[in-house]
Formats: C-alpha cells, sequence, structure tokens
C-alpha cells in the first residue's frame, strides 16, 4: 500500500509499523517459507523500532525491499515478487486483472499483499490468483484500506469480505479478520464473524486497516458464493421486513406535536440518544459487539 515514508516523507509501497506486527503475528502461527509479494515492497518502519520489534537492526534495514528482512526475521526460504510493471524489477511480470498463468500455481507458502489488491479493478480475480499462488496448507496474508481510504485506490474493504470469501465451505481455515487503526498501533481489533442475520458495523474518524490471515485448506477451492450472511439468513428463513404499527407511538406524537416546546425538547434528547447509542455500537470502540479490542504486544 503506497504510504508515507518516515524519512523521506514520500508515498512508497511498503510494510508499516502495523503491517511488520501484523508479520509477526502470523509468523508466530506458521513459518513463511516460499514467498511472493504483490508488488515489491518497502520496510517503512523507523529504525529504532525494528530495533525494539525484530532485536538488533541488520542488514535489511538498509535494503530498499523487504526480501531480506522476510528472509532473516520470518523463515521466508526464498521471496519472490509479482507486479504488472517491470520497473522496480519484479521477479514476475502479471497483470493482476488478468488470470494467473499455469507455471504459478500452487509454488508459494506465504502470499503477502501489503496494500495492493485495493488498486486493482478486476478484485475477483485477483483474489482467486492470491490463491491460486498459494500451496495447500499456506497462509495468504492482507493488509488493506477500510475506512476513510477514499481517493487512495480504487476500493476500501469491508471485514465480512474476507469471512464470507475465506469460508471453510470455500476452503480455507483459521481465517482471521482484524482492524487497525492509524493513530494507534499499541492495539487491534478483533472482528466477530457476523452472526446470522447481522452485520458488523464499524465506524471510524482516522483511517483504518483491514488485517487478514487466512489457510488455504484445499487447491480445489471456490470463489462462487460470497454472499452477506445478513441476506442469507433472510433468503433462507423467508424473513421479510415487519411494518411499523401506529398505536399509541402516534398518538403520542401527536400529542407532542400539539405541545411544541415540549414535543421539541423531547425529540432533541431523543435524538441525540439515538445518535451516541448508534456511534457506540458501531464505531471502533469496546461498546461495538461486533469487535473485541486486542493489546498488540499480547497476541504476537
Amino acid at each position: 500500500m503506497p504510504r508515507f515514508a518516515p524519512e523521506s516523507g514520500a508515498a512508497e509501497m511498503g510494510i508499516d509499523n502495523h503491517g511488520l506486527n501484523f508479520l509477526r503475528y502470523a509468523r508466530a502461527r506458521k513459518p513463511f517459507g516460499d514467498t511472493i509479494t504483490l508488488g515489491r515492497q518497502g520496510v517503512l518502519v523507523l529504525k529504532p523500532i525494528l530495533e525494539e520489534l525484530l532485536g538488533t537492526c541488520r542488514s535489511y534495514a538498509e535494503q530498499p525491499y523487504c526480501e531480506e528482512l522476510l528472509t532473516e526475521c520470518f523463515d521466508a526460504t526464498r521471496v519472490e515478487s509479482i507486479d504488472k510493471s517491470a520497473y522496480e524489477k519484479a521477479t514476475h511480470i502479471h497483470d493482476f486483472n488478468e488470470p494467473l498463468p499455469g507455471d504459478l500455481y500452487q509454488k508459494y507458502d506465504t502470499v503477502l499483499d501489503m496494500g495492493t489488491l485495493e488498486h486493482i479493478y478486476n478484485a475477483p480475480q485477483a483474489f482467486k490468483n492470491c490463491s491460486q499462488l498459494c500451496k495447500r496448507g499456506g497462509q495468504l496474508l492482507h493488509v488493506l484500506p477500510a475506512n476513510n481510504f477514499c481517493g487512495h485506490g480504487l476500493w476500501q474493504f469491508s471485514p465480512e469480505l474476507f469471512f464470507s470469501l475465506y469460508c471453510k465451505s470455500n476452503g480455507y481455515i483459521e481465517t482471521e479478520v482484524f482492524l487497525a487503526d492509524l493513530a494507534n498501533t499499541a492495539k487491534w481489533y478483533r472482528v466477530k464473524e457476523p452472526a446470522a442475520g447481522e452485520r458488523v458495523n464499524v465506524s471510524s474518524s482516522t483511517p483504518l486497516y483491514v488485517l487478514v490471515r487466512t489457510v488455504l485448506s484445499r487447491t480445489d477451492f471456490s470463489h462462487t458464493e460470497v454472499q452477506q450472511l445478513h441476506y442469507v439468513h433472510e433468503w433462507e428463513n423467508r424473513v421479510t421486513p415487519v411494518p411499523r404499527t401506529a398505536g399509541t407511538s402516534k398518538r403520542f406524537k401527536e400529542w407532542l406535536k400539539r405541545t411544541p416546546l415540549v414535543y421539541r425538547s423531547l425529540a432533541g434528547a431523543y435524538n441525540f440518544y439515538l445518535r451516541s447509542k448508534r456511534k457506540a455500537q458501531t464505531g471502533l470502540n469496546e461498546r461495538n459487539p461486533g469487535i473485541v479490542v486486542v493489546d498488540v504486544k499480547s497476541c504476537i
């Protein structure tokens, strides 16, 4: 994902603090092995933080791209890259809008997308390509824009997409989804898988990443059934909207309208209550039933 390099201020493709911690989180669960990155990724973490998180800051801190970092610190046996353009000397040149060539199928233990798919118009094909690159039992990692990245790329991604796409019936296991606030590198927000008939709504005033890890459990994976669970629940249970009844509430409103001062006061207070409740239930906070606050240090 293009971000601002801490020292130059220039926009680059690379791994920032949240991205580095997510790599550490994934490494604690599976060695990276043969790895491919979507686009060549720089390391956009300041040296003192690299030393704090990874130990002694070795030569990878001086490299323009992340290959040496991944081999030295994340057990990557080899690191290749794929890009539409040859300008950064990627290992493989291929437009991810198009189907992947067969000679790249099932070659990698880790497929690393640190902010590339939002720039690709044909997102369904791009996600399919990611899985075709992956060996059976390999992991796919995404760090992608969620809220407040309008204009950064072509897409912003909802957490529910990944629960529906990377579900067991489609051929994936161990799917985990987090949200990360760019203004706070100490916390993540684990997203709960949406229950039947419910949605996980999250609003924020600052930009958010969505962090995703999943494991490909079979090579005959499927992306044909990707639906929001809220609608699947309605279709399967033949749920129809229940019209509101007038009754007492209507008579009460009519009475309030005949007493304008009382009406305005009560209506204003009630609207404030509704806005506060909605913000608490959909915002990036512990009162949102769809997310759980996680201390980053404790989960790595």
